[in-house]
């Protein structure tokens, strides 16, 4: 039987890394892989995916615990598995949507009341009973679900309305503002979702800016040419690559970055020249690099 990979292995990361490294060591690995830069070789696609599914994994926090406890069965104890029903029966969160569990001595904070009588009293009186209640006819303040909400970076750039699912049986629709970053918080009745935008195996995404690797022949790289780049909207543009383009230079398409959620002007995104070899040289090739003075 084939041994399972170990998605930590996979992504090269320490047990204990923190969620930027495990971030920072998928991109580097994604643009080494990524099938648009290794053309035909499937040893490339099939490692691609194996990081893709790794990072998918070690990149959400619920799903990283049940990995760390039960290794490559772990999906076996999510949603209602083993270790779900040690806890008991209960709602289960839609998809990416994580339900936090309420410490009991934070009982009275979420309810923002001073003490359990004055809930209690809220609830027909039995505050009065127990002696506790102050205000008999005051009632709890209803308690505002958090959830984490993971959208991809296309879909933070096309923004859109996203329906979810409360473990109650309801449904909300969440109007994702286009542009939107990681971190922001969007609220509807009763629900604070915070947005956290995953990164994505062919665009990085710096600020409203967006990077991509292109490569690029490198007879296109010595003397000039036109070569298409992928966009985060689909479809590809393209690019003029001046002559005598060095390896790993950046160059610039204004406008096709992400746009601001405020209205303001939209990100650019930046092309970053990967210059293919001809691998294996021919002999016309080989004859005339060897004619090449040396650098």
């Amino acid at each position: 039987m084939a041994k399972v990979a170990d998605y930590y292995e996979v992504l090269g990361v320490p047990r204990g890394a923190t969620q930027k490294e495990i971030n920072s060591s998928f991109r580097k690995l994604a643009r080494k892989y990524h099938p648009d830069v290794n053309p035909g070789d499937k040893e490339a696609e099939a490692r691609f995916k194996e990081i893709t599914a790794a990072h998918e994994v070690l990149s959400d926090a619920d799903k990283r615990k049940l990995y760390d406890r039960f290794g490559p069965n772990w999906q076996a104890f999510a949603h209602g598995g083993a270790a779900a029903g040690q806890r008991g029966a209960g709602p289960r969160p839609g998809p990416n949507v994580r339900y936090e569990q309420v410490d009991p001595e934070l009982f009275k904070d979420l309810f923002r009341e001073s003490d359990a009588g004055d809930i209690l009293g809220g609830l027909g009186g039995l505050g009065g009973i127990f002696g506790r209640g102050r205000n008999n006819r005051r009632r709890a303040e209803p308690l505002e679900i958090e959830m984490r909400v993971q959208v991809s970076l296309k879909e933070a750039f096309a923004g859109g309305i996203r329906t979810i699912e409360l473990g109650d049986g309801r449904r909300i629709e969440l109007k994702i503002p286009a542009g939107i970053n990681s971190g922001t918080v969007l609220r509807v009745p009763g629900v604070r979702a915070r947005i956290e935008v995953t990164p994505d195996a062919t665009f990085e995404r710096v600020g409203k800016d967006l990077r991509v690797i292109v490569p690029v022949p490198l007879k296109m790289a010595l003397l000039g040419g036109e070569v298409e780049v992928p966009t985060i909207k689909g479809g590809k543009v393209k690019l003029s690559v001046p002559g005598g383009t060095q390896n790993g230079t950046w160059l610039r398409l204004r406008g096709l970055g992400m746009p601001d959620p405020k209205g303001g002007t939209a990100g650019d995104l930046y092309a970053e020249v990967k210059v293919k070899l001809p691998i294996p040289l021919d002999e016309a090739t080989r004859t005339w690099a060897e004619g090449l003075p040396s650098v």
